[in-house]
């Protein structure tokens, strides 16, 4: 089968608890609409889960590619020993405010081997995945795609046009996939269903649900 979740934020506790829910087997596949850092009390834990497993596929979300460029910064200061720039010291304690503080902490407790491996992981994410199942064609990213042209190819954009603007459901964006995001929280704090798009993201940053969606089926999970 093939799953989707999204917006995990560290959740690492509800993570385990929906892959049991879904009887999540090595023959399955899963896909993380991005997010998967900051806020949730164990950032690190979920990430060396992730990095282990073959059949998980991560996307990147905005906080995912910001704690990425965040903590090479800080590798770079641990290994030169130098003094951060101003910029540097601005960037980093607006992301720690906004979140990053649990994914900072954890990344220093982590032995050097284990930090370059956390940043391996959160570098080589994909901004987006594009998957055939039974017949219907699924574009899977973070959130939407700004001033999304269908003349222009997807690899042409910016990372930054992947995390900002939520599709419209009340109107396709892409004419020949339906788009699966995160991103922005639904309102119903379900999946929410626009015209060629699925909404997962239910809030579980702050207090919700963590959604699963099984693409084969169109069973929701909930935990």
């Amino acid at each position: 089968m093939t799953y989707v979740m999204s917006d995990l934020f560290g959740n690492y506790r509800k993570f385990k608890e929906m892959l049991s829910k879904i009887s999540f087997r090595e023959e399955d596949i899963l896909y993380i609409l991005g997010n998967t850092v900051d806020y949730g009390e164990e950032p690190m834990e979920l990430i060396s889960d992730l990095s282990v497993r073959l059949n998980v596929y991560p996307i990147a979300g905005e906080h995912d590619y910001l704690a990425a460029r965040m903590l090479a910064g800080f590798e770079k200061i641990l290994e030169s020993g130098a003094s951060p720039d101003a910029g540097y010291i601005s960037e980093m304690t607006a992301w720690v405010q906004n979140g990053g503080q649990p994914t900072l902490e954890g990344f220093r407790a982590l032995d050097g081997e284990a930090r370059e491996g956390i940043l391996e992981y959160l570098e080589e994410m994909t901004l987006f995945e594009e998957v055939d199942v039974k017949g219907e064609s699924y574009l899977l990213l973070h959130a939407g795609i700004a001033d999304y042209d269908p003349d222009t190819d997807l690899e042409d954009y910016r990372p930054e046009d992947f995390f900002t603007v939520s599709p419209d459901p009340a109107r396709r964006t892409v004419e020949d996939r339906v788009l699966v995001v995160g991103h922005k929280k639904t309102e119903s704090g379900r999946i929410e269903y626009g015209k060629g798009s699925i909404f997962i993201n239910c809030g579980v940053k702050d207090g919700g649900a963590l959604a699963c969606l099984c693409l084969e089926s169109g069973e929701e999970f909930y935990v």
